[in-house]
């Protein structure tokens, strides 16, 4: 182990992995004094009201003051909400159920098993890319579901403005066995091997960049197998190279906590904390999550998803929306979910900063053609430009 002048570690190997040390970390005790907003803490984890969120969050002294103690319980506290009653109409949340369930019909259909990162493939029902899956199926509900003030309250909250939402169903069913303890991506993602590659503020970096977060769409009793978590193991530097070892995963199957949920409600999580999910043991649940990871503007999303189809496949939605008088922050939610907010990479060449120091992102142009009241086939156009002018053009 090497240190900087300040006396961190510039490199992790695993024998920087003692479990002592993380038994000390994971151990303590969540004060709720220190989650003055949350309606309790159970079992070192603190569960916050929807409806109470949404009301503070009215103001924006008062949305700071929520976000900032969101950003304190993910990264230095239990690393983990629960936020009852996220979606506060189950009517939008069902709507989007039933998407869900056409999507993993038609995957069935054609006789398409989806992989999964810490499962036996085939043990679950997942749909990858289901955000863009959604939104070309089903724009509507798409809208409904992705102007939820919660997710966007959270998402930028710890990633800033610009975030990118990704989704992932996955539906656990009856008899579907757990997952093994892990962290997620992007050093969660490498071998042991290839993650010790990689100096230690890269490894305090990782946890910064991504937000995870699942939406219940099922009623989520202990039997079902909701996730396990294990509160506070986000802060243990060493983790990425030690949630594979077998002493690590001993601890956390001893130790883990796992809450039932109701359909609805949503869990956010620091990417680095420990998890996994858990043993559908019921003999009719067929649990549903949306999984939700959702990147910074500076990061790289797990999944390639076209944003450009996805926009001009929402916009006439937005449009009509907007007409009914939805409000300036459900139209820009929607826009968040579906447009690529940030103007990099692009070809300076062809894309150059006129009017300040980046151009305009695909966010930006679907906001003004919103406010100028667009056609879709006049934004369908600038889209296009937008894209093309993004192109490598050195050849």
């Amino acid at each position: 182990m090497s240190l900087t002048a300040g006396g961190s570690r510039t490199w992790l190997s695993e024998a920087d992995c003692d479990l002592d040390d993380f038994r000390a970390l994971v151990e303590q005790v969540t004060d709720p004094r220190h989650h003055p907003l949350a309606e309790s803490v159970d079992r070192n984890i603190p569960f916050y009201d929807g409806d109470r969120l949404r009301a503070l969050a009215t103001t924006a002294e008062r949305r700071r003051e929520v976000q900032a103690e969101m950003v304190r319980t993910l990264a230095d506290g239990p690393g983990i909400v629960v936020i009852k009653r996220a979606f506060a109409d189950l009517a939008v949340v069902d709507r989007a159920t039933e998407v869900f369930n056409a999507l993993i019909a038609d995957q069935r259909a054609a006789g398409a098993t989806a992989g999964d990162h810490f499962a036996k493939p085939g043990a679950n029902d997942r749909v990858w890319n289901a955000l863009e899956k959604m939104a070309l199926r089903a724009p509507d509900a798409f809208a409904d579901y992705y102007a939820n003030e919660i997710i966007a309250l959270v998402s930028t909250a710890w990633l800033g403005p610009a975030y990118q939402i990704t989704s992932q169903i996955n539906v656990v069913n009856p008899g579907g066995t757990a997952q093994t303890a892990h962290r997620d991506y992007h050093l969660g993602f490498l071998s042991t091997e290839a993650a010790a590659q990689y100096p230690a503020h890269v490894h305090r970096l990782s946890r910064l960049l991504t937000l995870q977060g699942a939406v219940a769409h099922s009623d989520m009793p202990v039997e079902s197998g909701p996730t396990m978590y294990l509160p506070h193991s986000q802060k243990y530097e060493p983790g990425y190279l030690a949630f594979r070892r077998p002493e690590f995963t001993a601890y956390f199957d001893a130790h883990y906590v796992q809450l039932p949920l109701a359909r609805g409600d949503a869990v956010f999580f620091d990417p680095a904390l420990f998890h996994a999910a858990g043993h559908n043991r019921s003999a009719h649940i067929k649990r549903m999550a949306n999984l939700l990871q959702i990147s910074s503007a500076f990061g790289r999303a797990m999944e390639t998803v076209d944003r450009e189809r996805m926009a001009n496949a929402v916009f006439p939605v937005l449009r009509k929306r907007k007409a009914q008088g939805a409000g300036e922050a459900w139209l820009a939610n929607v826009v968040a979910a579906c447009a690529e907010g940030y103007a990099f990479p692009t070809n300076l060449d062809l894309d150059p900063p006129v009017y300040g120091l980046a151009p305009p992102s695909q966010a930006e142009t679907v906001r003004r053609g919103l406010r100028e009241d667009a056609s879709a086939d006049a934004l369908r156009r600038q889209l296009r430009a937008g894209a093309e002018r993004r192109e490598s053009n050195s050849g």
